[in-house]
């Protein structure tokens, strides 16, 4: 009786990665407003690279709230995303040389959400990290927060609902 060989930690860190990038590579926005995720195992922080674009209020000045909303959104989204197709990252049954093909999960679409903001956004990098607060087959409901210098000084937070994508009927021997 042979047993499988486990595969080299460096394999398994490759595929996380290419799965990750070709998620985030996937959506013209995410780009856009240039956010890059930090992956740490399963848990991942957004990063919101500063560029002049992202100003609002150019007196103060101060990140504008609708990049502020988006990049809550984008981190919850990516988060509730990874955290679904996590089993099928480890397992191997999703090939991220697909993925990065254009063959692609679908994403979970927002039924609300509502951001808290609680500070002006600096002209500087900001970061976000979500925490699933609910997640079944169909629903999912997630806080979000983001900082900029400190992590405890929150310059906006956020709670949002989430209708998770169905997936495929496996196919059965016939």
């Amino acid at each position: 009786m042979s047993r499988a060989r486990p595969e080299p930690m460096q394999v398994v860190k490759q595929r996380r990665d290419a799965a990750l990038n070709a998620l985030v590579e996937a959506v013209p926005y995410i780009r856009f407003l240039d956010i890059t995720f930090d992956r740490r195992g399963d848990e991942l922080t957004a990063q919101l690279n500063f560029d002049d674009k992202l100003i609002g209020n150019p007196f103060l000045p101060a990140i504008h709230g609708g990049v502020t909303a988006a990049f809550l959104e984008v981190t919850s989204i990516i988060t509730l995303s990874w955290s679904f197709l996590w089993p099928d990252i480890e397992s191997g049954a999703i090939d991220p040389e697909e993925m990065a093909k254009g063959d692609l999960p679908r994403l979970p679409k927002t039924i609300d959400f509502t951001v808290d903001y609680l500070r002006s956004g600096l002209p500087r990098d900001a970061y976000a990290r979500a925490t699933i607060s609910r997640s079944g087959r169909r629903y999912a409901s997630v806080h979000v927060e983001a900082w900029q210098d400190h992590k405890h000084k929150l310059f906006a937070q956020a709670t949002g609902h989430f209708l998770m994508p169905q997936k495929p009927p496996e196919a059965k021997d016939g």
